[in-house]
C-alpha cells in the first residue's frame, strides 16, 4: 500500500510537471525565432508619405523605399533575414499587425496612449514635427489659428495630424481621408484649403512642387504623445522588441539613423527629378 502511494504520488508530480511545461511552452515568446524559421521580416507600411516611405521604379518594378525601409532593412539584417515590405492604407495598419498579417508596422506612426492600448511600441527612431501645407497662393492668407475658421483642412484618417487639426484648428472644416496623397492632390485642386502634415513631408512636396505648395505660418504644436515615430510591434512580442530597440540604440549611437534619412531624401529628390 504504502509503495502504491509513493508511485501515487510520483505520477501524480510527473503529470503536474508536464501540466506547467505545457502552460510554459503556450506562452513562450518566440517572435524572434518564428521570423528566423520563416526567413522573413515582414513589416506593414503605408506608402504615401516621403521620405519616409514612398514608392520608386527600379529595373522596371515597383519598390517601397524611404527612411523607414532602410531601419527596417537594418532590423531584418540583424535578425539574419530578408525583408517584404506589404503596403496597407494607413488606418488598417494597427489591425493588420495584431491579426498576425505583418511583424511590425514603419509608417510614420507615433506611439499615442490610445494605440498603446493595443500594441507595443519601440524606442523612439525621429522626432516628429507638424505644419500645414497650403497652396503656394495661399502662402500669406494663414497666418494664425483664426485664419482656417471656415476653411476645410485634410488630414491622414487616424493619424495624429488628424488630431491635431480638431483640438487645434478650432472652426475649420476637417476632411480625412486614408491617403495622404489623395489629400495634396485635392489641396492642389483647390479642394481644400490646407493639409496637416508632418515637416519633412511638407518640405518634400514643397521641394518637389515649389510652384504648387508652401507651408503656412499657422503655428502648430505636437503634443508629448505624438513628438515621436516609433516601430510598432504586438504586445506579445517582446523578444522582438527587445531585439528591435536594441538596434535602434546602435543605429542612433553610430549616427546611422541620421546618415540614412538624409541618404531618403537626396533619394526622393533624385525620384522626382
Amino acid at each position: 500500500m504504502k509503495t502504491r502511494k509513493i508511485l501515487g504520488i510520483v505520477g501524480a508530480v510527473m503529470t503536474l510537471g508536464l501540466i506547467l511545461a505545457g502552460c510554459g511552452n503556450k506562452n513562450t515568446d518566440n517572435s524572434v525565432k518564428s521570423i528566423q524559421d520563416k526567413k522573413t521580416l515582414v513589416v506593414g507600411t503605408s506608402a504615401d508619405y516621403a521620405p519616409f516611405e514612398f514608392p520608386v521604379m527600379q529595373n522596371g518594378n515597383k519598390k517601397i523605399v524611404g527612411y523607414d525601409m532602410m531601419v527596417a532593412q537594418k532590423i531584418a539584417d540583424n535578425l539574419g533575414v530578408k525583408l517584404k515590405i506589404e503596403n496597407i492604407e494607413f488606418p488598417s495598419l494597427i489591425s493588420e499587425l495584431k491579426n498576425n498579417k505583418v511583424d511590425m508596422v514603419l509608417a510614420g506612426m507615433a506611439a499615442t496612449n490610445q494605440r498603446k492600448k493595443v500594441v507595443a511600441f519601440s524606442n523612439p527612431y525621429y522626432t516628429v514635427g507638424n505644419v500645414l501645407l497650403v497652396q503656394k497662393k495661399d502662402a500669406d492668407s494663414f497666418n494664425k489659428v483664426a485664419d482656417v475658421k471656415g476653411k476645410s483642412i485634410g488630414v491622414q484618417q487616424s493619424s495624429t495630424q488628424a488630431a491635431i487639426a480638431k483640438s487645434q484648428l478650432k472652426g475649420s472644416n476637417i476632411v480625412t481621408e486614408g491617403v495622404l496623397t489623395g489629400l495634396t492632390t485635392e489641396l492642389s485642386q483647390g479642394k481644400l484649403s490646407g493639409v496637416v502634415v508632418e515637416r519633412e513631408v511638407a518640405d518634400n512636396y514643397v521641394k518637389q512642387y515649389p510652384e504648387k505648395y508652401a507651408i503656412a505660418k499657422v503655428k502648430l504644436s505636437t503634443p508629448k504623445q505624438a513628438r515621436y515615430f516609433n516601430i510598432a510591434i504586438r504586445k506579445s512580442d517582446k523578444a522582438l522588441l527587445k531585439r528591435v530597440n536594441k538596434e535602434i540604440a546602435k543605429l542612433q549611437k553610430s549616427g546611422e539613423l541620421t546618415q540614412m534619412f538624409k541618404k531618403a531624401q537626396d533619394l526622393q529628390a533624385k525620384n522626382n527629378k
